[in-house]
């Protein structure tokens, strides 16, 4: 089961809510555990890596091959 990151619109703490891709799809939107606010958002954290099968790897535009963490920024 896949573990969302999200933050409240509130209070700004951070959390993790473990949910189906179902309910995810059906608009999870779980309330804040610190506060019990019910407006919280999802956190897109990380970054984006492709391995393709030949064994490269594919970098969004605007990144050099060897730039490193936070090339994109």
């Amino acid at each position: 089961m896949p573990t969302y990151e999200f933050m409240c619109e509130n209070c700004s703490e951070p959390f993790d809510v473990r949910a189906t891709i179902q309910e995810k799809e059906n608009g999870l939107q779980p309330p804040c555990p610190k506060c019990g606010y019910q407006e919280t958002r999802q956190i897109i954290s990380g970054g984006l890596f492709i391995r393709t099968s030949g064994g490269s790897s594919f970098n969004p535009p605007g990144c050099a091959p060897n730039s490193g963490p936070g090339c994109c920024g």
